[in-house]
């Protein structure tokens, strides 16, 4: 391989690790793996990233910026609740197919490593992520459309699991998930719970 920018190698690096996570398992992440997807000497890999846990690191601000940032976006646009909420749903399982082994990583790896910063890191974007439903849902109340009585946080609560679903489903069934109907089917089931 040509000689590439640090920046370009660590997203190289990133992906392949998801990749890994993806097709073989997180235990199969290792710098021989990773070096052997990328094309990279083991050495390589620690100068753009020392250990493991920059790598997941960098993931993390990745999710953070590029995931929340993109539906942070969507939610403050000036739309209706409904359009805004398919568009949403639609983007979260777009990244997710895009990024496969995101959720595995973040859950296994921030989860039950007791490094505090990494669950701190993906505290924060799951609150980030309920925030921002909640919100569509209390504009969808204030424009009338959706029930009144229905509880944001619970709305929010139940819809955090449709990403982790949608993950599950995908590692399993790699060519049999049509992630568009997905979409499609997700919002029907939200939209009926919240409807007058």
């Amino acid at each position: 391989m040509s000689r590439e920018t640090t920046d370009i190698r660590q997203e190289q690096i990133k992906k392949a690790v998801l990749d890994i996570i993806a097709d073989e398992g997180l235990q199969n992440i290792s710098t021989r793996n990773l070096a052997k997807r990328i094309g990279l000497s083991e050495g390589a890999i620690f100068r753009h990233f020392p250990t493991k846990r920059d790598i997941i690191k960098g993931i993390m601000d990745d999710v953070a910026n590029d995931l929340i940032g993109s539906l942070r976006n969507i939610v403050l646009k000036p739309e209706k609740a409904e359009d805004k909420l398919f568009k949403y749903l639609c983007q979260n399982v777009k990244y997710l197919k895009e990024n496969r082994g995101i959720t595995m990583l973040l859950f296994s790896e921030a989860a039950h490593l007791g490094d505090k910063e990494l669950k701190e890191k993906l505290n924060q974007i799951l609150y980030e992520q309920k925030q921002l439903i909640i919100k569509m849902v209390k504009d969808g109340i204030s424009e009338g459309v959706w029930d009144k009585s229905v509880n944001a946080e619970d709305i929010a609560i139940i819809y955090m699991g449709i990403p982790i679903t949608f993950n599950i489903e995908f590692v399993l069934n790699k060519n049999g998930l049509n992630a568009d109907n997905f979409c499609k089917r997700m919002y029907t089931l939200i939209i009926k719970t919240l409807k007058k």
